[in-house]
């Protein structure tokens, strides 16, 4: 007879029930995926069933280091003792083993991989962790292209990407929790952090958003990031994706907390600031002025990605003192034939470009280059000839177009270029003043935008001690702390050398 405990089903010690309680549970035998194998425990003359789910577990591990060995084995030293206990230590050779004593945690396993082995006249059940998932070997990088640095990338098994954290950050404070979500289709979510180097509250604060996920089903990490977000609406995001464990590790190191899921191949760092969107994992393989130099460029890049489309609607509408004349009349020259406003101008190129961008992601790999390059240049030749858009303006939005592809990560890529059209209408119709006046509200909306607590513009403002590596960053020997707007327990990354006499 089965119990009610905390509101779940405790195992009968009849084995007959609880096998007719986990046949209701999965439909069986309508659902084929459920295989149950009744046997004899040799060493126990007692009656048992292997049960695991087709497709999730690994077949050939279960038939050699559980089901032979119950079959073969016909001595153990517990006679009088838990047959749990003869079975975990004994007579399985599996490397794992945990108890469950409720239908929900032996579901949950059979879900995730596991095999579960019932015993005749126990009330617990035995879970082997034999996971069988089909992944794919790990490969280079997609989208975070490598330049120099290792060409690893994280897969879809969550199992895989902690082995390849572990590889690079072989640090025995590493700790991996795993926690579930998802009230219909349960998915495990792996907290990664260095127990003495992150913030504890950041960690727990985490683990309470985690826990407070109330769905049928999180699938995967950009799902979940969506619910664990303070700021659904807002453009600025406030978690990092990298699909590369270098810089996974890096991050760890420097007090951040990663998540992991299965069916994701990319971790989630959490908390970030403005300065982890425009770093890239390049920033630090490379010698110290290569690094700034490509900081400083990409910086500029961010600028001209937001303004120029914007601040060229202004000049020729409402600035046109600040053009130099013969610079205002070429311009003139080239839009006299154009019968379209500057703004309805502008917005055509724009979207124009978009709509290239967009069919390049989406049609195959093969041709996508070859529809973006040609399809741009026809597009552009074609327009600038039938007199619908002035030739100065092709160079500007090019110039934009090629700017936002310096911004590393995709999710202020989107941010930036949806900035653009803002400042694009409101430049259209308040010239400079609108301008400046989007940006003052930009930048108060920064400073007092936090991700999971912590300040986004820190450690500029407000100002905390850190290494400096915001702008620009120092050769690595003096890069000596940690940023401490994470609040790090242990703050010196590098003590200093002890001088000789």
């Amino acid at each position: 007879m089965t119990t009610q405990t905390d509101g779940k089903t405790e195992l009968s010690t009849r084995l007959s029930a609880n096998l007719d309680r986990i046949k209701r549970d999965f439909a069986y035998p309508s659902n084929e995926a459920l295989i149950i194998r009744n046997l004899v425990v040799a060493s126990l003359k007692c009656d048992a069933a292997v049960l695991y789910l087709e497709g999730t577990a690994d077949v050939n591990e279960i038939e050699k280091r559980i089901i032979e060995p119950l079959i073969e084995r016909t001595n153990t030293s517990f006679k009088n003792g838990n047959p749990l206990d003869a079975v975990r230590l004994e007579i399985v050779t599996h490397r794992t083993g945990k108890t469950a004593s409720t239908f929900d945690a032996i579901n949950e396993g059979l879900l995730n991989g596991w095999t579960i082995v019932l015993i005749e006249g126990v009330n617990q059940a035995l879970k082997f962790e034999t996971r069988g998932f089909e992944t794919r070997q790990v490969s280079e990088p997609i989208v975070e292209h490598v330049i120099r640095g290792p060409k690893e990338a994280f897969t879809e098994s969550a199992a895989i990407n902690r082995s390849l954290v572990r590889k690079y950050l072989r640090d025995r404070h590493l700790v991996a929790e795993t926690l579930t979500v998802g009230d219909r289709s349960v998915s495990e979510v792996t907290i990664m952090y260095v127990k003495d180097l992150a913030d504890p509250n950041i960690v727990d604060s985490i683990k309470q958003r985690i826990r407070a996920v109330r769905t049928d089903a999180v699938l995967t990490l950009p799902i979940l990031e969506q619910y664990l977000d303070d700021h659904p609406y807002s453009l600025v995001p406030s978690s990092l994706n990298t699909e590369r464990p270098d810089r996974a590790s890096a991050f760890l190191l420097e007090g951040h907390v990663i998540l992991l899921m299965e069916n994701s191949p990319a971790a989630l760092v959490l908390p970030i600031t403005i300065w982890s969107l425009l770093h890239s994992a390049e920033d630090h393989y490379m010698r110290w002025a290569y690094s700034n130099f490509m900081r400083i460029i990409r910086l500029l890049a961010l600028f001209v990605a937001v303004m120029t489309p914007s601040v060229y609607i202004a000049v020729s509408t409402f600035h046109e003192e600040m053009i130099p004349t013969d610079l205002l009349l070429a311009i003139a020259a080239t839009r006299e034939k154009v019968p379209f406003p500057a703004l309805l101008e502008v917005l055509l190129m724009e979207f124009a470009f978009e709509l290239v961008r967009e069919a390049a992601i989406r049609v195959p790999t093969v041709i996508g280059p070859t529809i973006g390059i040609v399809g741009a240049l026809i597009l552009g030749q074609a327009a600038v000839e039938a007199n619908i858009i002035s030739p100065i303006l092709v160079v500007i939005v090019a110039m934009t177009g090629i700017s936002s592809f310096t911004i590393p990560e995709p999710s202020l890529n989107f941010a930036v270029r949806i900035t653009r059209f803002i400042l694009l209408f409101v430049g259209s119709f308040l010239g400079f003043f609108g301008i400046a006046l989007v940006i003052a509200c930009l930048l108060a909306y920064l400073t007092t935008y936090s991700s999971y607590g912590v300040p986004f513009l820190s450690p500029l403002t407000p100002h905390y001690r850190s290494s400096a590596d915001m702008i620009l960053r120092m050769p690595v020997h003096k890069e000596r702390m940690r940023p401490l707007n994470l609040n790090p327990q242990d703050v010196v990354r590098r003590p200093e050398r002890i001088k000789k006499r």
